[in-house]
């Protein structure tokens, strides 16, 4: 049994949490929710609501030096991150990247 939720459901389960509120900004949920209903769209089946993996799979970053911070200056743009891994943009600098 599955049970549908729409962004705003997405977006309260994650402010409500005392342990994954400060994961994903606002906006960078609404991205993210973008992204996995695009994503089921793609594969023709639903993904179930597992918030606890989606924080150990996503990671928002508020711009390519916080990046780099992370992984490596040899990223010198978003390109070179889409190379390697699926980026979500939330807006002209700040990202989501699938782990990788």
């Amino acid at each position: 049994m599955k049970e549908t939720i729409t962004k705003y459901q997405f977006r309260n389960w994650f402010r409500s949490s005392d342990n994954y509120k400060n994961n994903f900004s606002y906006d960078g949920l609404g991205a993210l929710f973008d992204h996995i209903e695009e994503l089921e769209n793609d594969i023709g089946e639903d993904i179930e609501f597992d918030p606890i993996a989606l924080c150990c799979e996503y990671s928002e970053y508020d711009s390519l030096v916080d990046f780099q911070e992370d992984y490596s200056e040899d990223y010198q743009t978003i390109g070179d991150i889409e190379s390697d891994t699926t980026v979500i943009m939330i807006d002209d600098e700040s990202f989501i990247i699938e782990q990788f």
